[in-house]
Order: structure tokens, then C-alpha cells, then sequence
């Protein structure tokens, strides 16, 4: 086949999936209206309900963005672990040639030091502070 039939079928697959997603749409909005029962809202329907306890003031409240940040770093830790421990079982488990080991271990101290920088830029941010 040449390169403008592998095109048409591109655009074939491409549109037929478009339309096949916006008919769908369309009957999942016709459904919704014809089987739809009218609601009447409220001031009661629209609280907060949680385990009966009336709720006091404002239940939007803001979070400090230093939760964000640490659980954030927490994760990026939490993820270099995951890559090293495969790393340091196939290291243990292979009989490698010197060259090759030295190579994994240099791959490794790299990845360590690049976490290792945006530890301390993160250290220099008091991205870790909690006052």
C-alpha cells in the first residue's frame, strides 16, 4: 500500500472515532433529558452533610500550599527507592564484568546526585519547614 493510502485510513479511523464519540455524547444527553426527574433545590439540599453534625462556618477553607510541596517531595523520595531497589537486586543477582558494574554504579550515583540537588534546593527553599 502507499503512504496516501495508510493517510486515508488514518483519517478514516480518526473521523469514524469522532463522530462514533460525539453520537454517544448525543444519546447519552438525550437519555439524560428525557429520563431526567426535576429537583428542587434548597437552602437544606445545598449544606454540607457529614454524619449529622451541623457544620460550623466556613466549609471552604483554604490549605496551606507547604502540605502540597512536602507530600510532593515525600513522592519523589518514595519513587527513587522504587528505581534503585531493582537496580541494586540486579547488580547483586548478575555476575557482571568490572566495566559493567562500575557503569551501573556511576548510573546510579548520577540519578542519587540529581535527587540529591533537588533535595537541597528544595532544603534551600524551607520547602521543609513547617513554621
Amino acid at each position: 500500500m502507499t503512504s496516501s493510502g495508510y493517510t486515508n485510513q488514518i483519517f478514516l479511523f480518526v473521523g469514524s472515532g469522532l463522530v462514533f464519540g460525539a453520537l454517544l455524547l448525543a444519546i447519552s444527553l438525550l437519555v439524560q433529558k428525557v429520563f431526567s426527574v426535576a429537583q428542587k433545590r434548597s437552602s437544606i439540599s445545598q449544606e454540607n452533610y457529614e454524619c449529622g453534625v451541623q457544620q460550623l462556618g466556613e466549609t471552604n477553607i483554604q490549605f496551606d500550599i507547604k502540605y502540597y510541596s512536602f507530600a510532593l517531595l515525600f513522592i519523589v523520595f518514595d519513587v527513587e527507592f522504587v528505581f534503585l531497589l531493582p537496580w541494586a537486586l540486579y547488580l547483586a543477582n548478575n555476575n557482571l564484568t568490572f566495566l559493567s558494574q562500575l557503569f551501573f554504579l556511576l548510573e546510579a550515583l548520577i540519578f542519587v546526585l540529581i535527587l540529591s540537588l533537588g533535595l537541597l534546593y528544595a532544603w534551600k527553599k524551607r520547602a521543609l519547614e513547617w513554621d
